[in-house]
């Protein structure tokens, strides 16, 4: 993996420098958005986002995603720090296999039994990209931006040291409390019940 381009990106969050990860040719690759504040140590705070256009793009109030992701971005451009926008959609399936997930999910399946009945992992998502992009930008040390004790522990196994967890539980909605009650109770996500 190889960082790709570089460029200024002034949002309504503050600013950042964005930059495309992935290999050479690549039409989608991962992104990051570093916040313009320097740490004032070696340890950065970093949120690891996974796509998720229905939340991120349009606003679903079926995930948290969305919510996570404002909130991320607002946190780096106050106090620094990175968001690593992963190209994993719908836990690593595709927004295709997503969106026929979304119809299980109607029929009383929670969001992990969708994608086993889809023939998926339950969570199917990848963090080694990742912890190469943070090495390949020199961090080793991270305060973690998630509620994802597999985020946590996927990083941790790819050699990158978690200092800390900040919690990020924003965006419940009547629409996504069975979607993040499958999260807390069904894969040990650090939400309020």
């Amino acid at each position: 993996m190889q960082k790709l381009a570089e460029a200024r990106l002034p949002t309504a969050h503050g600013g950042f420098t964005v930059l495309a990860f992935g290999e050479a040719g690549d039409r989608f690759p991962h992104v990051v958005l570093r916040g313009e504040r320097s740490p004032a140590s070696d340890v950065v705070d970093v949120r690891i986002h996974s796509e998720c256009m229905t939340g991120d793009v349009f606003a679903s109030l079926r995930c948290d995603c969305g919510a996570q992701l404002d909130a991320a971005l607002a946190h780096i451009g106050e106090h620094g720090g990175l968001l690593i926008y992963l190209r994993q959609e719908g836990r690593g399936i595709g927004l295709v296999e997503k969106l026929k997930a979304y119809n299980l999910q109607e029929e009383g399946l929670d969001t992990f039994a969708a994608n086993a009945a889809l023939g998926h992992p339950e969570d199917g998502r990848d963090y080694q990209p990742a912890a190469e992009i943070l090495k390949t930008l020199g961090i080793a040390r991270v305060q973690l931006m998630t509620n994802n004790p597999e985020k946590v522990q996927g990083l941790i196994s790819c050699g990158v040291e978690v200092v800390d967890r900040l919690p990020i539980e924003v965006g419940k909605h009547p629409e996504n409390d069975a979607y993040l009650r499958a999260k807390r109770l069904l894969s040990g996500h650090f939400l309020a019940g």
